[in-house]
């Protein structure tokens, strides 16, 4: 078991969280249901399946958890793409945005490297 609240990916994710909830409230209110919601979900995703898989025994298990989160960072990263593409939220917002969360995916990557090689 491992203390996730320790971890700077965990700390990062947070923040990450927040502003893609500031950015989307800017959205559309008839993608309120669509786009916003889910890039709220994936970005939520990501620190929560860091916590879920601290929480569980083993490294390998923990290593599963963070490759989920990346899978998680890999969607926010898209969708904000596509926001971008369609007007939503200001282009630098996007891309702070984006290059928030590729930092995030590379310290994910990093971490769970480092469980999945552990016994």
């Amino acid at each position: 078991m491992h203390d996730y609240r320790q971890l700077d990916v965990w700390t990062e994710s947070r923040i990450l969280v927040t502003h893609v909830y500031a950015l989307t409230r800017s959205f559309p209110s008839d993608e309120r249901f669509g786009l916003t919601s889910q890039l709220r979900r994936a970005a939520v995703s990501i620190p929560s399946n860091i916590a879920e898989g601290a929480g569980r025994a083993g490294d390998r298990s923990f290593a599963h958890f963070l490759r989920i989160a990346v899978g998680s960072a890999s969607e926010v990263e898209a969708q904000l793409q596509i926001d971008g593409d369609l007007g939503f939220g200001s282009r630098d917002d996007i891309e702070t945005a984006i290059s928030e969360v590729q930092r995030i995916r590379r310290m994910l990557w990093g971490l769970r490297e480092h469980f999945s090689t552990q016994r």
